[in-house]
C-alpha cells in the first residue's frame, strides 16, 4: 500500500474519482473503522453496511462545492462521519438484541467477500493489533480511548492534567508514531513477499 500525504493534491485527486487515490483511501481507512464498528454492532452485514455508508457520506461531501477545506483532518472527518452514521443507527431503533441466529451470522464472514478478501482482512486487523501493542503505553492508550472508546475529549484531557489544544499535540504524536510502525511494518512485509 503507497502512503501519501493527505494533501489538497490528495484530496482533489480523491474528488476527481482517481482509482489509485480511491483504492488507496478506501484501504487506509478501512480497517480502523472496521474494528471501531465491530465493537459496537452485532453482525459483520452491519459493520460492513456502516463502513460502506462511511465512505459514500466521505466522498459525498468531498465532491460537494466546499468539500472538506482542511485535507490534513481528513482522518478526524472520516471518524466524525462515522461516528454519526453509529448515531443514526442507534436512534433509528434497528439495533434490536442479537438471537442466536445472528449471533452466528456475526462470527461468519461476509458471503460477499472472497476468501483472500477475508484472509486480507484478517492479516490487516492482525497488523493493527501488533502495532498498537508495540506502541508506548501512553500512545497506545491515548488512541485506544481517543478513537476505539471514543470517549469525551474533556474527560481524557482531565485525566490527564492537559487542556485540549496539547491533546491536540499528543493525539498528533501518538498517530505518527503508529503511522511510523505501520510503514516499518508494511513495507518490511512487501519486501519480504
Amino acid at each position: 500500500m503507497q502512503f501519501d500525504a493527505f494533501d489538497a493534491s490528495y484530496l482533489e485527486k480523491l474528488k476527481s474519482g482517481d482509482f489509485r487515490t480511491q483504492e488507496h483511501f478506501v484501504s487506509y481507512f478501512s480497517e480502523l473503522i472496521r474494528l471501531k464498528l465491530s465493537r459496537r454492532l452485532n453482525s459483520a452485514a452491519e459493520v460492513e453496511d456502516a463502513r460502506q455508508e462511511t465512505f459514500v457520506r466521505v466522498l459525498t461531501t468531498l465532491r460537494k462545492e466546499g468539500g472538506i477545506r482542511e485535507p490534513e483532518r481528513l482522518g478526524a472527518f472520516v471518524n466524525s462521519v462515522c461516528n454519526n452514521v453509529l448515531l443514526e443507527y442507534y436512534r433509528s431503533g434497528s439495533k434490536e438484541a442479537a438471537s442466536e441466529d445472528e449471533e452466528a451470522e456475526a462470527n461468519l464472514p461476509d458471503p460477499a467477500l472472497s476468501v483472500v478478501d477475508v484472509i486480507a482482512n484478517r492479516e490487516a486487523q492482525r497488523q493493527v493489533r501488533e502495532v498498537l501493542n508495540e506502541l508506548e503505553e501512553k500512545d497506545r492508550q491515548l488512541i485506544k480511548e481517543v478513537f476505539f472508546d471514543e470517549r469525551d475529549k474533556d474527560e481524557v484531557c482531565r485525566d490527564l492534567g492537559v487542556d485540549r489544544e496539547y491533546l491536540r499535540v499528543l493525539l498528533h504524536r501518538a498517530k505518527k508514531s503508529f503511522k511510523t510502525l505501520y510503514l516499518k511494518r508494511t513495507v518490511k512485509g512487501a519486501i519480504e513477499v
